[in-house]
């Protein structure tokens, strides 16, 4: 009788390459653009999007304070999270 081992080979995770010089939009832009919609987003939709932790978003969202987006928070009801917009922007960029 043998033994087999229950140990599975480790999965192998391949970072996917871009040409250089292919960027595409930093996570500050997607996430203007995001607090930028008429419904703007909670705190889970954007740590969802972004792969964060909670405390990492409150502070991208300080960030963006302290940057000179004037940020509201909208409390939504019992139980709901608050839905977080942007309804200002900073001088050099409301150009």
């Amino acid at each position: 009788m043998t033994i087999q081992s229950t140990q599975m080979e480790p999965e192998q995770v391949f970072a996917v390459k871009r040409p250089a010089g292919a960027k595409g939009p930093s996570k500050k832009t997607q996430l203007i653009k995001l607090l930028s919609r008429k419904s703007g987003a909670n705190a889970v939709e954007i740590s969802a999007k972004f792969g964060w932790l909670p405390h990492t978003t409150r502070a991208a969202l300080s960030g963006l304070r302290k940057a000179g987006y004037e940020i509201t928070t909208v409390k939504t009801g019992k139980g709901k999270p608050a839905r977080y917009q942007i309804i200002g922007l900073p001088q050099a960029d409301a150009a």
